[in-house]
């Protein structure tokens, strides 16, 4: 997935929803991020296994895994919807407060977020994004690099992102927030596409 040219104007969730709904946007303290809509395979392949294996390992469990596209309104305050200007679309995510979750998707930060990098996005992850699920409180935020088979953990720490922890994608990797959930990399990373190619 590519970022394309940011739209600079000051936007709320009001006008977001005013959008075409086959262009998908990312709005960050006002500033509309074009994405493409276009992921590649392998991006693909990893959001879907990890969704998969959050799905069977929360089972019947009270935190839900959703996969992308979920618009997550992050307010302020208690401002009203219409008025929110920070709705992002983690790829993967899961809710264990089912207050947060309506028919609109998701108002307030998620339990744990994951984001697959790609070259277009991995700055727009990295910073923006991880400024917002911080502010967010988003307890355990994980950027996948597929092509550099790492994963970078971000825990929630007194209201505060910690030191990035960065690991390879071998093994199983435990999610922190989420006692007994691991993801299993190894299938995985073998079905990736070879880094040099």
């Amino acid at each position: 997935m590519t970022l394309l040219q940011p739209d600079h104007r000051h936007s709320t969730y009001a006008d977001y929803l005013s959008w075409p709904d086959d262009v998908r946007y990312e709005l960050i303290d006002g500033v509309a991020y074009l994405m493409s809509p276009a992921p590649t395979l392998d991006h693909q392949d990893v959001v879907g296994e990890i969704y998969y294996q959050l799905r069977q390992a929360l089972g019947d469990q009270p935190c839900r895994a959703y996969v992308s596209p979920v618009d997550v309104r992050v307010p302020r305050a208690d401002e009203d919807d219409a008025e929110i200007d920070t709705v992002v679309q983690p790829d993967v995510l899961v809710i264990c407060d089912r207050a947060k979750t309506d028919r609109r998707g998701v108002r307030g930060g998620p339990d744990f977020v994951v984001e697959v990098l790609s070259p277009g996005t991995a700055g727009h992850d990295h910073v923006r994004k991880r400024q917002v699920y911080e502010r967010a409180g988003v307890r355990e935020y994980w950027l996948v690099h597929p092509v550099d088979r790492t994963l970078t953990v971000y825990r929630l720490e007194q209201g505060r992102f910690g030191g990035a922890a960065v690991t390879e994608l071998a093994g199983e990797t435990p999610v922190g927030v989420l006692p007994g959930v691991v993801i299993a990399w190894d299938a995985l990373v073998g079905r990736l596409a070879s880094p040099e190619g």
